[in-house]
């Protein structure tokens, strides 16, 4: 097989892998340059591709300056975005990362020959820095924080879930029906490997802060609960059992909790003098049990969703670098 260096890497030649770099942009213009010219130095041989997302200043501009493929995207959001270069781009392995300049285009290579030579769906970059301009303190409390609840409920495999720079297989792009409209699509891909148990790694990647003058379209908090409101729909669809569980034995305790001081009267008196709370307990008890069984049945649906997903994400081969 032909191969040529790509830094320090051994990759097959664009003949035999095709890598195509996604870059999501929204009033980028003063990085955007700096983030195509970057990565095509880095990987001579893939295809780059800005989509633009409804930009006000120069970025649709100096993207094609750069050498870039440009396109658009109208529907407002890195979601929408990213649904539509996975519609659009066919390649063996594609890599994903922001506009903003603030990820290492030097570790393209590395990621890429990772997961061409380890047959890996996705490589997350760990996002690694000494610059608090770069990555808040509470940038990283929040991540940490979201990060641990992911791993918790879904499997420990990632120690940075919100990363924008990743490499995926063709058959993860294929296989991956995005639903997310914002920030929140990190939250989606990671899930989605996780669920399906897919092979993944991390790489360690330099972070830096934004060039001077440049803005974060990262709303902290707002941003924050939209991506907590993602976790907890995602749960409810890929963990049915445990998040009916959870609200079942909610119900159940208030239930109970209600009701012992009303069977308490009853068992004393023979009576049932409050009779309001009764009638509340019995309710909570029932909502409880339907809660259960909602779990249960949504249990089995969720598993035959997953065989078919897991059925169509085999349908496509991966191209392994031997």
């Amino acid at each position: 097989m032909a191969q040529m260096d790509i830094g320090k890497q051994m990759l097959p030649s664009d003949t035999a892998l095709r890598v195509a770099v996604l870059i999501p942009c929204y009033n980028e213009e003063l990085s955007i340059a700096e983030v195509v010219k970057g990565f095509g130095a880095a990987l001579p041989n893939a295809v780059l591709y800005v989509y633009d997302n409804n930009s006000s200043d120069n970025t649709v501009a100096k993207a094609k300056e750069s050498g870039a493929l440009v396109y658009s995207e109208r529907m407002q959001g890195k979601g929408h975005v990213v649904r539509r270069m996975f519609s659009d781009i066919e390649a063996d392995y594609y890599v994903l990362v922001d506009g903003d300049a603030t990820y290492e285009a030097e570790a393209a290579p590395r990621m890429l020959k990772k997961a061409a030579s380890e047959g890996l769906d996705m490589v997350n970059g760990a996002r690694v820095t000494d610059r608090e301009a770069a990555y808040r303190r509470g940038h990283i409390l929040g991540n940490k924080v979201l990060t641990g609840l992911v791993m918790s409920i879904f499997g420990r495999r990632m120690t940075d879930m919100l990363s924008g720079y990743r490499v995926f297989s063709r058959r993860f792009v294929k296989s991956f029906p995005v639903t997310s409209a914002g920030f929140e699509i990190e939250t989606e891909l990671t899930v989605h490997a996780l669920e399906l148990n897919m092979p993944l790694a991390e790489e360690p990647t330099r972070y830096v802060e934004r060039l001077a003058g440049s803005v974060s379209k990262l709303r902290t908090y707002h941003d924050g609960f939209r991506i907590l409101k993602t976790i907890l729909s995602l749960v409810q669809r890929e963990k049915p059992l445990l998040f009916y569980f959870v609200l079942s034995l909610v119900f159940a305790i208030a239930g109970f909790c209600i009701g012992i001081g009303v069977i308490t009267d009853y068992m004393e008196t023979g009576l049932v003098p409050r009779l309001p709370s009764a009638v509340l307990a019995t309710g909570l008890e029932l909502l409880a049990g339907l809660c259960l069984l909602c779990g249960i049945v949504l249990n089995a649906t969720k598993h035959a969703r997953q065989e078919v997903k897991r059925l169509f994400y085999l349908s496509y081969p991966i191209r392994i670098l031997s």
